[in-house]
C-alpha cells in the first residue's frame, strides 16, 4: 500500500487530499494543528480506520517536526505533499506588516524545506519518492502583470528556488521534487467566486504527482500538468 503524509489536512484542498488519497487505497498520514478542531478529518479517518492516521503539526513549530520524523522512524513514504500555507498580508505598498511576512515565510517557504529534510529519508526508502509542494502562480515572477500581494507573492517565489534547489540536491536519492499550482480553487483563501472546484484540483495535482518522473523534478505545474512560467 503506498503511503501519502500531507500537511494542512483539516480543511480546503488538504482535506481533500486525504479524501481521494484514500478513496485511491493509500495509506494518508494527515496532518493538521489540532485535531481535536478538525471534525471532518477526524470523520474521514474513523471511515477509514487503519488506514488514515491523524497528527498534530504545526508546521511553522520545527521541532513538532523533527518529533513527527522520530515517530514515523522507519516508514516510507511515497509522497511528502506539502500542501499547508497561508495568504499573510493582502496590503499593498506602504502597508506591509513586516512581522506577518516573516510569519508567512517561516509556514509557506521554511517549512517545506523543513519538511522536507526531516522526512527526506522516509521519501527515499519508499518506491515513489516524491515531494510535492503547493505553490501558486502569483509566485510566478514572469506572471505578475499586477503588482501588489508582496507578502504572498514572496513566499511562494521563495517555495518555487526552494523545490529548484531540492531537485538538484536529491537527484542523487531518486526523489522527485515538484511546485504544483492548485488553480483559482473556491477555497477560504480561494473565495466564493473562485471557477475551479476543489474535487477537480485535488484530482488533477494527484495525477500531476503520480505521472511524474525524475526527468520532471524542479518543475512547476498547474493541476492540469500544464508547465508554467517562473
Amino acid at each position: 500500500m503506498p503511503t501519502v503524509l500531507i500537511t494542512g489536512s483539516n480543511r480546503g484542498l488538504g482535506l481533500d487530499l486525504v479524501r481521494q488519497y484514500a478513496a485511491l487505497g493509500w495509506r494518508v498520514h494527515a496532518c493538521c494543528r489540532d485535531p481535536g478542531a478538525a471534525t471532518a478529518l477526524g470523520a474521514l479517518a474513523a471511515a477509514h480506520p487503519g488506514q488514515v492516521a491523524v497528527h498534530a503539526l504545526d508546521v511553522a513549530d520545527f521541532a513538532a517536526v523533527d518529533r513527527l520524523a522520530a515517530t514515523l522512524h522507519g516508514e516510507a513514504l511515497d509522497v511528502l505533499f506539502n500542501n499547508a500555507g497561508v495568504f499573510g498580508d493582502r496590503c499593498g505598498f506602504g502597508e506591509v506588516d513586516y512581522d506577518v511576512w516573516a510569519r508567512t515565510l517561516r509556514t509557506n517557504t521554511m517549512a517545506p524545506l523543513k519538511l522536507a529534510e526531516a522526512f527526506v529519508g522516509h521519501v527515499a526508502r519508499s518506491a515513489q519518492r516524491k515531494i510535492a509542494n503547493v505553490t501558486s502562480l502569483m509566485g510566478s515572477i514572469a506572471d505578475n502583470g499586477s503588482g501588489g500581494h508582496y507578502v504572498y507573492r514572496s513566499s511562494k517565489a521563495a517555495l518555487n528556488m526552494v523545490n529548484r534547489s531540492l531537485a538538484h540536491d536529491l537527484r542523487d536519492r531518486g526523489v522527485t521534487c515538484l511546485v504544483l499550482h492548485p488553480g483559482w480553487v473556491k477555497t477560504d483563501m480561494g473565495g466564493p467566486g473562485a471557477p475551479l472546484e476543489i474535487p477537480e484540483s485535488v484530482a488533477g495535482m494527484i495525477r500531476v504527482v503520480e505521472r511524474a518522473t525524475l526527468a520532471d523534478s524542479g518543475k512547476f505545474y498547474d493541476w492540469e500538468g500544464e508547465e508554467l512560467p517562473w
